[in-house]
């Protein structure tokens, strides 16, 4: 039976998840834009710390999620209405998302920094010539070498849901901050559940130890990320859903193995702070 699975049916689903992602791209606008940040960054080998990107299937789902998470990006550029600003991005393992975004405003002004409690991603980002800072997210607003002034936009692409306490970090930039917006993109599930999957894996498959960049916390639906985002302080400008499936044809029919084996897609808003919520709540 093992032979089976490792021999037919994990090479099958592989094939699938590769077709069903050319058809999602396909579906959700973004094949242009995949081909753009392509020619941009054409080498995500050294994207993470923990493992290396490398074959189809990998490349191209890494590829479409930064397709999606870009247009969202670009959605709050183009609010801002004008040519010079400031980007950071909390959580940046490599630098990528911000090269995408100088090459594709490369006539126009932009300022960047990025933000990695993991020093070999700091290096990394740093021998490309770019900015970089080491330190956890929650305690930027903390570090000498931040200044909130002078941010426009901050940017953070599947790192909140890895915080021990993603309400809190929401909240403190919402209060210590001057940015106009906030782009966060989270894991799209259908159903929250708390991650941790090395804890639930049980001892006898407990690696020697893992870390923040391989550990989700919170894995929230899309409704429960907008109360967290509205209770911290912030309102929802705009949101989008991107599948990992398409949901026109037949192929919307893997759904049900891509929430077996990983997640429906990803999950992306833009952020302005509102404090409706959170000035009511008297215990911060």
């Amino acid at each position: 039976m093992l032979s089976f699975i490792k021999q037919v049916l994990i090479p099958v689903w592989s094939k699938l998840q590769i077709l069903s992602l050319r058809s999602a791209t396909k579906e959700q606008g973004l094949v242009k834009l995949i081909s753009t940040l392509t020619d941009i960054v054409p080498d995500l080998t050294d994207q993470y710390t923990m493992f290396v990107v490398e074959g189809e299937f990998l490349r191209l789902k890494i590829r479409a999620c930064h397709a999606f998470q870009i247009d969202l990006a670009q959605q709050a550029i183009s609010m801002l209405e004008k040519d010079k600003y400031t980007i950071v991005d909390i959580g940046d393992s490599s630098g990528t998302h911000l090269k995408y975004l100088e090459g594709i405003y490369s006539d126009q002004e932009i300022s960047t920094l990025s933000v990695n409690l993991d020093e070999k991603a700091v290096e990394r980002i740093k021998n490309k010539g770019m900015k970089a800072i080491q330190c956890r997210a929650e305690e930027l607003h903390k570090h000498s070498d931040f200044n909130s002034e002078s941010i426009d936009i901050f940017l953070s692409f599947e790192m909140v849901e890895h915080l021990m306490d993603p309400v809190s970090f929401l909240h403190t930039m919402a209060r210590e901050s001057e940015c106009k917006y906030f782009v966060v993109t989270v894991p799209y599930l259908y159903r929250s559940r708390v991650g941790l999957h090395h804890v639930r894996a049980g001892k006898e498959r407990l690696p020697e130890y893992f870390v923040a960049e391989n550990t989700h916390v919170f894995e929230l639906s899309p409704d429960d990320w907008d109360l967290v985002f509205k209770f911290s302080g912030w309102k929802i400008v705009k949101s989008v859903r991107y599948t990992q499936y398409p949901e026109k044809n037949i192929l919307s029919l893997v759904r049900w193995a891509w929430r077996k084996t990983d997640f429906d897609g990803f999950y992306g808003v833009i952020l302005e702070k509102d404090d409706t919520y959170s000035k009511r709540y008297k215990d911060w």
